[in-house]
């Protein structure tokens, strides 16, 4: 009875409109901590939501959270209020009850290189890791997402799920999927199965052109490269950029590797500015 009065609290707690859903699995909350770099770094999350995986992290790191949810704020200055850092207090927790994403728009998340780790909204995942991947502070990600998401950003040429994301990964480091979390580990339980990705940045990568030549080789996995790339770019030049770099007419999106995007990049873009 006591079991079922909690999840029906949580329930109630949890807001559609920023997707919310608590993990509250002990262990998988542990194969989190686990997975993390060992190192000195600070952590960032992003919507430490209840505050479950926030007091394994003041354990071991200094952490900056960042918690869109007004309330939810509320109740994180007090069950954190022993943790949290002010002015006449050294604790390891700093709380910014704002969009996190507002926030990026300035500056970097936090002043120093940092790892980011985050339960994330399923609806603004993929733009959370994208910005991540761009901040130059920013060390590793280590992020539950759904599992389509994940295997988007960890995939290799050949493998179904290859894509923009995959190339945008691949360039800033090696990404991979720790493990799936099912459903029943969260408080309300979403209607997918979560994965919780892990990438490791070696550079930062910042190229909104590149992002858009990727766009549009993706636009349409199941078509043709040379035709994907032909509704952007003059068809005679995209048919010399495949001759010159060997790649075959008839190979589709996610055949080609991630190095031979960058040189087909560079190919076409080259051509635009000599036309």
């Amino acid at each position: 009875m006591i079991k079922k009065s909690f999840e029906k609290r949580e329930k109630d707690i949890a807001k559609k409109r920023f997707g919310q859903n608590f993990l509250k699995d002990e262990a998988v909350l542990h194969s989190i901590i686990e997975s993390m770099p060992n190192d000195n770094l600070p952590v960032v999350e992003i919507g430490p939501g209840l505050g479950d995986l926030t007091r394994y992290l003041v354990e071991i790191k200094d952490v900056t959270a960042y918690e869109v949810d007004k309330d939810l704020c509320g109740h994180l200055h007090s069950r954190f209020e022993h943790a949290l850092r002010r002015d006449t207090q050294k604790g390891r927790l700093v709380l910014h009850c704002v969009d996190v994403l507002d926030q990026w728009n300035h500056t970097s998340l936090a002043d120093q290189p940092y790892h980011l780790v985050a339960n994330l909204p399923y609806y603004i995942a993929t733009n959370i890791i994208l910005r991540a991947l761009k901040d130059p502070n920013c060390q590793s990600l280590l992020v539950m997402v759904q599992k389509e998401v994940a295997e988007k950003f960890a995939a290799r040429p050949g493998q179904k799920a290859f894509s923009a994301l995959s190339v945008l990964a691949q360039e800033a480091g090696e990404a991979h999927i720790c493990f799936d979390v099912p459903p029943e580990a969260f408080i309300p339980a979403p209607k997918v199965v979560s994965s919780v990705l892990k990438i490791v940045k070696r550079k930062t990568c910042d190229d909104p052109q590149f992002e858009a030549f990727l766009k549009a080789a993706f636009t349409q996995p199941r078509k043709t490269l040379a035709k994907n790339l032909s509704s952007r770019f003059d068809k005679r030049v995209v048919k010399e950029a495949f001759e010159a770099l060997g790649i075959g007419a008839t190979v589709r999106p996610h055949e080609v590797d991630t190095s031979l995007y960058h040189h087909l990049y560079k190919f076409l873009a080259d051509a635009s500015i000599g036309s």
